[in-house]
């Protein structure tokens, strides 16, 4: 029987997970996941009867693969459509109409994290939440890999890895793996090379709806504090009506800035930001806030594939929206989803 270890439990991990458990039943999956949560930055929280998506906002369309593993595999209960559009504001805060809409922007009621919740519901997998996986151990005469959490508790063996954290946790996993192989540094090094960018995230919520035409406002010219605000209101079942709820995300230069200050005071800097790019003097003042940081939230690149395939070789599979090199959740699926295809081929 094959056994396989999975650091991180985001939607490519599920995703590859639920491709394995089809094509190998007989494979023994051990999932090690960080936090008490599953898929990664395809995130949702719940505060009384709002439902918010707080760090990746939808699931595009785009891959005709990824649209038929919701709307047709998975159980489709649930999955709502945004309908409105996405427009556009530049460094002075000016809002213009965007392009028409061109596909789906699905999420569900239950929110995004249901798609990594369902994926793994159809597998075997053992999943174990609250365990941070720190070293990772290869023995040459067996050929397997043991995973050590934070804790000390050796996992394994495994006859494969996937490793789904960014691509900067992979990078740290990696230098300190014990690892006797000339695979190992040009891996180390083209993780490393991917550029991730930060995003700090301020949810707001109103005791009244907002009457807008739009779903969400994204700065195109990357040269404002914020670079994105969407209202959770336009997903079906997410905020009562009457009520409205705004995911602010500032940019990368604000957040890193930022990243380490007071939060209220965060938050309360892109509540006037909002006000003032939505143009209601109201936002700046919101009656309840959440609020998170992504040290790693965006990828803008991909990690070579020539010491990616060399890992392979050894059983060390990285999947992720950073292998793709898209920082999209139907790119993250979609590469999950081939990363799973080629551990089931290579078992």
């Amino acid at each position: 029987m094959a056994s396989i270890g999975v650091v991180g439990a985001g939607v490519a991990a599920a995703a590859a997970t639920f491709v394995v458990d089809g094509a190998r039943p007989d494979a023994d999956v051990t999932v090690l996941e960080k936090s008490g949560g599953l898929g990664g930055r395809a995130a949702t929280r719940r505060h009384g009867a709002l439902t918010y998506d707080y760090g990746a906002n939808y699931v595009k369309s785009d891959s005709e693969r990824v649209a038929e593993l919701l709307t047709e595999t998975l159980d489709d209960d649930g999955l709502v459509d945004v309908t409105e559009r996405v427009y556009t504001f530049d460094e002075r805060g000016e809002v213009t109409p965007g392009r028409e809409p061109d596909g789906q922007k699905w999420s569900y009621r239950a929110g995004l994290t249901q798609i990594a919740k369902r994926l793994f519901a159809r597998t075997d997998a053992e999943v174990h939440r609250r365990t941070r996986v720190e070293t990772l151990r290869h023995d040459p005469e067996t050929g397997t890999w043991t995973l050590v959490d934070a804790d000390g508790e050796a996992w394994g063996p495994f006859d494969a890895v996937v490793l789904n954290p960014p691509a900067p946790q992979t990078t740290d996993l990696l230098r300190g793996a014990e690892w006797a192989s000339p695979a190992k540094q040009p891996l180390v090094d083209a993780v490393a090379d991917v550029p991730f960018r930060t995003i700090w995230t301020a949810v707001l919520h109103y005791p009244f709806e907002l009457d807008r035409p739009y779903y969400a406002l994204v700065n195109t010219d990357k040269e404002h504090a914020v670079g994105w605000i969407s209202r959770e209101e336009c997903k079906p079942g997410h905020v009562p009506d009457g009520e409205s709820l705004l995911v602010v995300q500032a940019n990368h230069e604000w957040s890193v800035e930022h990243y380490d200050e007071d939060p209220a005071a965060n938050v309360d800097a892109l509540a006037v930001h909002a006000a003032e790019i939505v143009g209601d003097d109201r936002l700046a003042e919101p009656d309840w806030t959440d609020h998170q940081g992504w040290r790693y939230a965006l990828t803008e690149g991909s990690a070579l594939a020539g010491p990616l395939d060399s890992a392979e070789d050894e059983g060390l599979y990285c999947t992720g929206d950073w292998v793709a090199g898209e920082a999209r959740v139907h790119a993250a699926l979609e590469n999950g989803l081939e990363a799973g295809e080629k551990l089931s081929f290579g078992l």
